[in-house]
């Protein structure tokens, strides 16, 4: 309901959850401070069991961002920011968020823009590239926006 979903359910299902974040465009519905000035936005599931539980406890979105100062490596336990805790409001520790001695887990989520119908944009590579493009172009026919 925050977002317009043009790509069939069983890709979602394909793609979600896991490490990649869906770009879509926006509904009326969602919070205009969100992303305000653009009309798309990023929906990520991600497979772990304490942030799924967080999020079907709360009633609507969750605005959510990388615990890392931006270009920097992604961080996968709170120790790992603990520089910036003294600008937080809240800290919860639901334990690392992948294996902390794989560099593959520091590239983060893969983006991808689906706001255009039959298409795609790769938008950061991110930890699951291979596995995401081959999905979209193999199983979905979708072509690279550039195409």
């Amino acid at each position: 309901r925050y977002c317009h979903v043009n790509v069939p359910d069983e890709l979602l299902r394909d793609l979600l959850p896991g490490p990649v974040t869906l770009v879509l465009k926006r509904s009326e519905e969602l919070n205009k401070d969100l992303n305000p000035f653009t009309s798309l936005v990023g929906v990520r599931i991600p497979n772990h069991p304490f942030i799924r539980e967080l999020a079907r406890a709360c009633s609507g979105p969750l605005a959510l961002t990388s615990a890392n100062i931006s270009c920097q490596a992604s961080t996968l336990t709170v120790s790992e920011f603990q520089d910036l805790w003294p600008q937080l409001s809240l800290i919860i520790d639901g334990g690392p968020i992948g294996g902390v001695q794989s560099p593959e887990c520091r590239l983060g989520s893969t983006v991808v823009d689906l706001s255009v119908s039959g298409k795609f944009t790769i938008i950061r590579p991110g930890c699951a590239l291979t596995s995401t493009v081959e999905i979209l172009r193999q199983k979905y026919g979708l072509v690279p926006e550039s195409s």
